[in-house]
């Protein structure tokens, strides 16, 4: 292969697979923070919950120890009274002790005492409540003092440990007159609470603390929480409040958690499943680019490459032609009666031989050849890193013309093929050349090899130019002359009818008629026969203005000729699918004057095979309806078809010369002939056998039953032909068996 590589599928790759970790990754992340959002929002709701509940424990101390500063003064101010009650009834101090019960069951208090500003029981009470105080009086003087200390007396309370338990304790003054009195001489009420039992219970409910207890040590569980309690006076620990807290966020995330997993699992299998969809929609995408590059670049029938890659190869060759001291060869290739194959076999005929074409050519070629199909039946080579003296690429050419040779069995082989091929070919020399030029020289060598008779192939060089050039110049005065021809007369240059007189094959050999053909009188290369201007018409669309040249000039010059003599002309395939034909037919008969059925058309089997069926098929219908004769031409030389000889409406089968020249040297042609002459016959069409010129041919096709013959034996094309009134009579001397007009 020539170039650089078309397709680079692993890069391409590398970027989707790095896509699709991407997307992956993205995927797992965006779930990750997800359940880290949710997990990280409880947690927040968690210690918010947390501080909430620290809070409002706080709140609730900080509001039992306002309690117990209102409950003391509520309780001095009875304690007053009821020591004022028991002066006035003469009842003695130990009495005391039922009013201390009184008042603690009451107001729901541990421990009650009254002591003096010395900081001494004051009144009777038994040895275990005295033992009691004894015990607390060294922490519950400070109060005492503090209490004294105050301008305003106002209750002292404090969070203390007594007895080794957490508890409340306060101390106010209990006034006894309207006289002040001095701290020293006063009485005190003290009262504590303890905040590890009931209290803690009752602290639990209100502040929704579930299964709270007290502990001397923070040593909760794992799904507990701790509330320390301090000693107002000194700040040390006095205990721990230990519960089970609320958490409404933990709460939340373990009912959802379930769900929040499912729903992660089912992401997660949902993003594996796009992730594959996506991996198999990529590669298909990767292949289907791929694909589209190369049919962008191949030929889809045949699988070659098609005219742009073609062309891109045929760059790379010209660019590396500056570098290289070898050559290269450029070759075009048309494959010979392709077409014919395609119409009577149909396509899918003209699908396998175009790529039993293919694969032929290609086993013969070397590796960095290059075969390409440029459309059509069309193809091209580049034989690249030829050396300058080697010319294997003539045995090449021979080679693959030799093998195109080979009849192709087509549609499954129910049909066999012969073609052939036609090759022009040029070397690239000069690295200044385009693509463009190259090709051209190419097509000029391979219009050369085409118009040498086909099958063989052609070099290009210097000469054809001329050949060419010869072409433009014709074509160019072709048009001048037609643009021309409508308004000026004949002239000696020009294009001119010439006539070839028919004759009957019956005894006699009168004139039946005669074929218009025509020359052009060339000012510069003399007296042109058709075959050097038919084509050029033909390739440039200017066919059909010479052909109705052609057509009105022979009807005009057959309205002087008897009554029962015809004129036959010939009519490209070119013609037969213009839809106004017809039409333009009918207005030259018109026009002359000429009788429709003294008009005979010739057209070829290759017309019938080059045009659409049904369209050619219709303008014989519509023309044969008007009286107009036609004739096959060349009958027997192409894919002859019954099917033509029923479906088009023939009139009359001309037999081809290179049959009539095979009577009398070769058996085969004398039942050729007899065999197209018994076919007519039985068809009930006329046959018209051309080419005749030795007596042996005319007495073997007036044997046979050939109905009118034409040949130099009999005459030869001439301008003005003498065509009698129809009645003269060709008398045979069998003496001289030479042709006399009587």
């Amino acid at each position: 292969m020539i170039g650089p590589p078309l397709f680079r599928p692993a890069l391409k790759w590398t970027s989707s697979g790095a896509l699709l970790t991407l997307i992956a990754f993205g995927g797992l992340v965006t779930i990750g923070l997800v359940l880290a959002s949710a997990i990280w929002a409880s947690r927040e709701s968690d210690l918010a919950a947390l501080d909430r509940q620290r809070e409002l424990s706080n709140t609730r101390l900080s509001t039992q120890i306002e309690r117990v500063a209102k409950d003391l003064g509520l309780m001095a101010e009875g304690y007053s009274k009821s020591i004022s009650t028991i002066n006035e009834l003469g009842i003695g101090p130990q009495d005391g002790k039922g009013l201390s019960q009184l008042i603690k069951s009451v107001f729901r208090y541990d421990q009650v005492f009254v002591i003096d500003g010395k900081g001494n029981l004051v009144l009777n009470t038994d040895k275990e409540i005295a033992s009691r105080y004894e015990w607390a009086k060294p922490l519950l003087l400070p109060m005492l003092t503090k209490l004294q200390q105050q301008d305003e007396p106002l209750p002292v309370v404090e969070l203390m440990r007594l007895e080794g338990r957490p508890s409340i304790a306060g101390i106010t003054g209990i006034t006894l007159g309207p006289q002040p009195v001095a701290p020293l001489n006063r009485l005190y009420l003290i009262a504590s609470r303890y905040i590890d039992g009931p209290a803690l219970d009752a602290f639990s409910r209100d502040q929704g603390l579930n299964g709270a207890r007290f502990a001397r040590a923070a040593d909760p569980e794992d799904n507990e929480v701790t509330f320390e309690i301090r000693a107002t006076a000194t700040g040390e620990p006095i205990g721990f409040i230990i519960w089970t807290p609320d958490l409404p966020g933990s709460r939340v995330v373990s009912r959802l958690l379930p769900a929040l997993v499912a729903s992660a699992l089912i992401i997660a299998s949902l993003l594996a499943m796009l992730m594959l969809l996506l991996r198999k929609s990529m590669a298909e995408l990767t292949d289907s680019e791929q694909k589209a590059r190369r049919q962008s670049l191949h030929d889809a029938l045949t699988d070659l490459p098609n005219r742009s890659l073609f062309g891109r190869r045929l760059n790379d060759c010209l660019e590396n032609q500056r570098f290289s001291s070898t050559r290269s060869i450029v070759a075009l290739l048309d494959l010979d009666k392709f077409k014919a194959v395609n119409d009577t076999f149909g396509h899918g005929a003209g699908d396998d031989l175009l790529i039993a074409v293919a694969d032929r050519i290609r086993a013969l070629l070397g590796p960095n050849d290059t075969l390409a199909r440029l459309g059509g039946d069309e193809f091209a080579l580049l034989l690249p890193g030829r050396p300058k003296t080697d010319r294997s690429h003539l045995d090449l050419f021979g080679q693959i013309i030799t093998s195109l040779n080979v009849p192709f069995p087509l549609l499954e082989g129910k049909v066999s093929a012969l073609i052939g091929c036609s090759i022009g070919a040029t070397e690239l020399t000069d690295a200044r050349q385009t693509g463009s030029e190259v090709l051209h020289l190419a097509d000029i060598a391979l219009y050369e090899a085409k118009s040498a008779g086909r099958n063989r192939f052609v070099e290009y060089s210097s000469s054809l130019e001329s050949s060419v050039q010869l072409r433009s110049e014709l074509k160019s005065d072709l048009r001048t002359l037609l643009a021309e021809a409508g308004s000026n007369p004949p002239s000696k240059f020009g294009l001119q009818v010439f006539f070839q007189t028919i004759h009957s094959a019956e005894w006699g050999h009168a004139v039946s008629g005669a074929e218009a053909l025509v020359r052009w009188h060339h000012e510069k290369h003399g007296l042109l026969t058709p075959d050097k201007f038919i084509g050029l018409a033909e390739d440039s669309e200017m066919i059909h203005e010479l052909g109705m040249i052609v057509l009105e000039r022979a009807c005009s010059a057959a309205c002087g000729w008897a009554s029962g003599q015809y004129v036959s002309v010939n009519v490209s395939p070119l013609q037969l699918r213009r839809p106004d034909y017809v039409d333009a037919v009918l207005m030259v008969l018109k026009n002359t004057g000429l009788a429709a059925e003294r008009l005979e058309l010739e057209i070829t089997e290759t017309a019938l095979l080059d045009a659409d069926e049904a369209m050619v098929s219709e303008t014989l219908a519509r023309l044969r309806a008007a009286g107009v004769k036609i004739a096959l031409d060349d009958f027997g030389t192409g894919y002859s078809s019954l099917s033509h000889l029923v479906l088009f409406g023939i009139d009359r089968i001309k037999i081809d010369r290179s049959f009539v020249n095979l009577l009398g040297s070769r058996a085969d042609g004398a039942a050729v002939v007899s065999a197209i002459v018994a076919l007519s016959q039985s068809l009930g069409l006329l046959t018209t056998a051309e080419g005749v010129e030795t007596d042996g041919q005319r007495d073997f096709l007036i044997a046979a039953g050939c109905n009118d013959m034409q040949g130099y034996l009999l005459s030869k094309p001439v301008p003005n032909p003498d065509m009698g009134d129809g009645d003269e009579i060709v008398e045979l001397s069998a003496a001289t068996q030479r042709v006399v007009i009587a």
